[in-house]
């Protein structure tokens, strides 16, 4: 049960209700993220994100927001991606007029103060630290800038260091502006609430504007890609990271899901592919995992694994050979059926949580979709057919157009090359 309302200025509005809870989550979704940004300001809607916890005119610190939200145990925070920033409160339904207004005074009156973006360099400097420090969230990045290199996706989030050291307060502040507008946002509340009330909170702290459109991303280079793509990260390490994908298809696509259900049977638990037989069986990795990271226009399949650095040839040309089986072999009714009820059970229990519902509703608005309930999405599940999830993955298994990244104490790319060149 929800209820979505487009108003005059191009905001839309997501009501999730749930009576069975005391808490409420609302939400402000931006469709901007590194996608917009150009390779003189990369980073600046990440930088843009941590400025709107730094202050207002109401609430000139840091410390005046944070004890606030921490006065009524509420859980806040924000996230860059590359297409959307997102902002969210979850409190005691009795606490719903302050998350509102707080996230409304945060947003529209954030002052971005010079001595607190100074400040915050070296925050954001040392937050890029952690991610480079820690090999199995930095792979990520690494590889989407290999998979979707020359294009917006290619974009680091957070940027590099020297944008971060020396962007500019005035382009910060442009920034915030040009992207900012309610035409722009997704506002959404979840959880025990009066409708009557809520809106006319919204109507209140988000006043209506002038109508402006969404943003919409710009198409995106083609990539062509004719032999395998290697990156390696030397680093002195025992457990190396790989991560091995394909391009594949659009979140706005009707075959995305198709992707889910794929990347669910080769590694998506403990019962996949992956996992039995290159983990249990073989004894190669201490996690595997597959997965679809969607984005407008083209999307990552990956398999992600943790190897001994001198396991990491075998492992290779094991995980090969699994995606060559589903490629050329294909999956069984049993398998798709699993996943099936594997993926019906993850977005059922979901729903039990009001921000989950919430989030499983404005992703789908998000992308510029009709949003469909979970009935429909659990029918369009049941509708999806061992032929047509075989035949995505005799597309997206291609050689020619792999893409490998590794993280350990290898400089040598061939072995690398030949493993992903061999035909089997």
């Amino acid at each position: 049960m929800y209820k979505r309302i487009v108003r005059r200025d191009g905001s839309v509005i997501i009501l999730a209700p749930k009576q069975d809870t005391k808490a409420i989550t609302f939400e402000v979704l931006y469709k901007v993220g590194s996608r917009q940004e150009n390779n003189k300001n990369n980073g600046v809607s990440h930088f843009v994100e941590h400025l709107m916890f730094k202050g207002t005119k109401r609430r000139p610190a840091t410390a005046d927001i944070a004890k606030e939200l921490d006065g009524v145990g509420a859980q806040y925070n924000a996230f860059t991606g590359k297409e959307y920033t997102g902002y969210y409160i979850t409190v005691n339904n009795s606490h719903m007029t302050m998350a509102i207004d707080m996230l409304s005074d945060m947003l529209h009156n954030s002052k971005f103060d010079k001595a607190e973006i100074d400040r915050e360099r070296g925050v954001i400097v040392e937050e890029i630290n952690m991610y480079e420090d820690n090999p199995m969230m930095y792979i990520e990045e690494v590889f989407e800038a290999l998979l979707f290199d020359g294009t917006d996706l290619g974009k680091s989030i957070a940027g590099p260091r020297i944008n971060i050291q020396t962007i500019s307060r005035n382009t910060l502040y442009t920034y915030h502006q040009k992207y900012y507008y309610h035409g722009n946002a997704i506002i959404g509340l979840a959880g025990n609430f009066n409708e009557k009330q809520a809106l006319k909170l919204i109507d209140k702290l988000f006043p209506i504007t002038k109508r402006q459109v969404r943003v919409k991303n710009k198409k995106l280079a083609v990539i062509k890609q004719v032999k395998p793509a290697i990156r390696i990260v030397n680093r002195e390490l025992e457990q190396v990271q790989l991560m091995l994908g394909f391009r594949t298809s659009s979140i706005n696509d009707k075959d995305f899901i198709f992707n889910q259900l794929l990347a669910n049977i080769v590694g998506g638990t403990m019962s996949s592919r992956m996992f039995l037989n290159i983990r249990e069986r073989k004894g190669l990795c201490y996690f595997i995992r597959a997965e679809v990271s969607g984005y407008e226009g083209v999307s990552a399949f990956t398999v992600h694994a943790g190897l001994n650095k001198l396991k990491i040839y075998e492992a290779l040309t094991a995980i090969k050979e699994e995606l060559d089986k589903i490629a050329h072999d294909g999956i069984s009714m049993a398998e798709l059926y699993q996943a099936k009820e594997n993926i019906k059970g993850h977005m059922i229990l979901n729903m039990e949580n009001s921000s989950s519902h919430l989030n499983f509703l404005i992703s789908q608005e998000a992308i510029g979709k009709p949003i469909k309930d979970l009935e429909e999405k659990l029918k369009e599940l049941d509708k999806i057919s061992l032929k047509q999830v075989n035949f995505l993955a005799n597309k997206i298994v291609d050689w020619a157009k792999s893409n490998l990244v590794i993280i350990g104490p290898f400089k040598d790319k061939n072995k690398f090359i030949n493993i992903l060149s061999h035909k089997n």
